[in-house]
């Protein structure tokens, strides 16, 4: 059984995480995914441990399910090649800002010209029509400007950046989706189209879920930001042995946990009684589970919390996370056998498919080492290739 996505040809020009993690999952889903980079290879290739160059640790974690050809696109004889694998392809992906793409040559009009059922989407920092269209972008740029980092302010007395790289994550998830939506309006009509996807206007929308909160009313009836999570007191909570993370949420979980806290004070309390009335009050009630949670161990309060089915849950840490018992119950953790890195670990494909199940085909490729399959897939003879090979236009692994 193949992949929902087998058939698909997906052109990858991106780089660092936006592009290359909603290409990796295209690629999980069964696309054919050409990853193009530069001589120098994507910048991600020297980001972390390596047991060989340009194979860095954070390359390794978005570039699975491609083959790398390399296009030096500064030079015509690649660009020409970059052309003819647009010319077959369902998708073309790139994060070039919008002018930096005009001059390279690489504007939807010119591909559309050569394949009108392409799909090309365009990845930039902020929508190309603003006053920030130009403006370069990375994640903690995108996490100040859209209010991410504000939202920390009530932990740290200061806006602080969220210690992930959510800003490029969240944007490559609205790839993802884009990108599906315009193979499935091309599957029903055969027409391609030109996407954009700005990380700014992504994380806005994204933060703005919640905390737009008062001010979706026009006059406003409350500020903006959601009370319950931007509560100072909104934490794992410190008990007897460790820590953990307890949300009643429910009016029976807020029942049954004072029951079980012995605080039938609260209980009785109208203040506390129903989700809106808890909601004006969460502070203090936050605040009081921090009190009450270093009574017991981890294990008691999960033993109690879990026989009254209130949300509770242990606190992993990135180590702990490769041994949680759920993850390996279900194979989440894949050990692989890499033909130029050795073993490694990669975590599974999130979704499973019943009929048309996602797979790992392919591992990480080394630099260039599709480089002469995919040009001669396109066509070109080998004499061709031996010219672009030695005008540095394209290169093969060392």
């Amino acid at each position: 059984m193949s992949g929902p996505l087998t058939g698909v040809r997906v052109v990858d020009c991106t780089t660092v995480v936006l592009g290359p993690w909603a290409a990796q999952q295209l690629g999980d889903l069964g696309a054919d995914i050409i990853k193009v980079e530069p001589p120098e290879g994507d910048t991600t290739r020297q980001l972390g441990p390596m047991r060989n160059p340009d194979m860095g640790a954070f390359f390794l974690a978005v570039n699975r399910n491609k083959r790398s050809i390399v296009l030096d696109l500064k030079k015509d004889d690649a660009r020409s090649v970059l052309r003819r694998l647009a010319s077959n392809a369902d998708v073309l992906l790139h994060n070039y800002r919008p002018q930096a793409a005009k001059r390279l040559g690489m504007s939807y009009e010119a591909f559309r010209a050569l394949n009108p059922g392409l799909i090309y989407v365009g990845t930039y920092g902020f929508r190309a029509a603003g006053p920030y269209g130009e403006k370069p972008a990375y994640d903690d740029i995108i996490q100040a400007v859209s209010g991410v980092a504000s939202t920390l302010t009530p932990l740290a007395n200061e806006p602080r950046y969220v210690p992930t790289i959510v800003a490029d994550k969240t944007s490559s998830m609205t790839v993802l989706a884009a990108v599906l939506a315009a193979l499935y309006h091309k599957a029903r009509t055969g027409q391609g189209q030109e996407v954009e996807v700005p990380m700014f206007e992504s994380l806005a929308a994204w933060v703005m879920v919640e905390h737009l909160y008062g001010e979706t009313f026009v006059p406003p009836l409350d500020s903006v930001g959601y009370k319950r999570v931007l509560n100072r007191y909104r934490r794992p909570y410190k008990t007897k042995d460790g820590f953990l993370a307890i949300l009643p949420y429910t009016d029976k979980n807020w029942r049954d946990f004072f029951k079980i806290a012995g605080r039938q004070d609260l209980a009785d309390d109208p203040r506390y009684a129903t989700l809106g009335s808890r909601l004006q009050h969460i502070e203090f009630l936050y605040e009081e589970i921090g009190r009450i949670a270093p009574a017991r161990t981890n294990a008691e309060w999960l033993a109690a919390l879990d026989a009254n089915n209130i949300p509770a849950m242990i606190v992993n840490s990135l180590e702990s996370l490769l041994t949680d018992p759920h993850l390996e119950a279900t194979g989440f953790w894949q050990l692989v056998d890499h033909p130029s890195e050795g073993k490694m670990r990669l975590p599974g494909i999130p979704a499973h498919y019943g009929t048309t199940p996602a797979s790992i085909r392919r591992l990480p490729p080394r630099l260039g080492e599709h480089s002469v399959e995919i040009l001669r897939e396109a066509g070109l003879a080998a004499g061709e290739i031996d010219a672009l090979l030695a005008s540095g236009a394209t290169r093969v692994p060392k």
